[in-house]
């Protein structure tokens, strides 16, 4: 048997799920070690941790270690059911928040990940303010045939993650058609990677906002095909990227973006000679410390693969 402590949290109600090095080491001079590590021990050590019974698809893990980068708080390697992420927004802002509820104090303190180095600034046990990764556009203007939507626009953008932003949804961005988001976008990733951008792993798209003030509301298909509860921090950074390359955002002007539920980030960047260099805002709260059982004959044990 074999007993893993995890503590759960959720960023603007997309939930991480955060383990520590002890109870999963990955041995490593630096974060790229610890990567190939990590890749090695996927599919029977990590992968469980997300999957039913005793999760669910849409739970990001993250992997928080001792760090390898000079004056880094920790290593951090995030995960979902498909496997590593180059980053993650809202998990960053769940791992500050987490670390709050275990004493961290508010300050200034830096992360290494797989995609670079980030600095967040713990704000209070709740609010965050994320620096993240050099942010830029990739593609600007790529159509594709998407199906019975016909043809559709967008950009294709980097913010630690790689995205297709479509700047008008042709399924209005609410609650109640998630299921038409899905079918939607899951088409058009399938077709932008034909048309040849193979590294696009999210799909973002935006409708008019409902919340007084924000800029808009948006509906994030995620790796392996869930939706981002969040309004997701990586792809805010990709649509700063964007805006600031169209010269239809200033430097250091605060927008808010809304997600498909209704929860919202703040984000700003400043200018960098390779793109923008985004801020993003918003609050986490942890929801269980709990230990997870694997007994050796539970035929569950790895999780139920789909």
């Amino acid at each position: 048997m074999r007993e893993i402590t995890c503590i759960d949290s959720h960023t603007e109600g997309e939930p991480t799920r955060m383990v520590w090095e002890d109870a999963l080491p990955l041995p490593g001079a630096n974060i790229a070690t610890r990567l190939e590590e990590f890749n090695r021990q996927f599919e029977m050590q990590f992968l469980p941790l997300l999957l039913e019974p005793r999760a669910f698809e849409a739970v990001v893990g993250a992997w928080v270690g001792s760090p390898t980068a000079p004056d880094c708080l920790h290593d951090i390697i995030f995960f979902n059911p498909t496997g590593a992420l180059g980053m993650c927004g809202h998990g960053t802002i769940g791992i500050l928040a987490t670390l709050a509820f275990e004493g961290l104090p508010p300050g200034e303190h830096q992360l290494n990940s797989p995609v670079g180095i980030v600095n967040a600034r713990l704000l209070d046990g709740h609010r965050v303010q994320l620096r993240n990764v050099v942010s830029y556009r990739m593609a600007k203007g790529v159509s594709v045939e998407v199906g019975e939507f016909g043809l559709v626009t967008g950009d294709v953008a980097w913010g630690g993650n790689t995205f297709f932003l479509v700047e008008n949804s042709p399924i209005p961005v609410q609650i109640e058609n998630l299921n038409e988001l899905e079918d939607f976008t899951k088409a058009a990733m399938a077709a932008v990677r034909q048309a040849g951008y193979p590294d696009v792993n999210h799909v973002e798209v935006f409708g008019p906002a409902n919340m007084e003030g924000a800029y808009a509301k948006n509906y994030v298909l995620c790796p392996g095909g869930e939706y981002d509860r969040s309004p997701c921090g990586t792809g805010t950074s990709a649509k700063l990227a964007c805006l600031a390359a169209d010269d239809k955002l200033a430097p250091e002007i605060p927008i808010i973006i809304e997600s498909i539920i209704g929860t919202s980030y703040r984000g700003w960047y400043s200018k960098h000679p390779d793109g923008v260099i985004p801020t993003i805002e918003g609050t986490a709260y942890v929801t269980a410390k709990s230990t997870l059982i694997f007994e050796d004959d539970d035929p569950m044990r790895v999780g139920i693969r789909k």
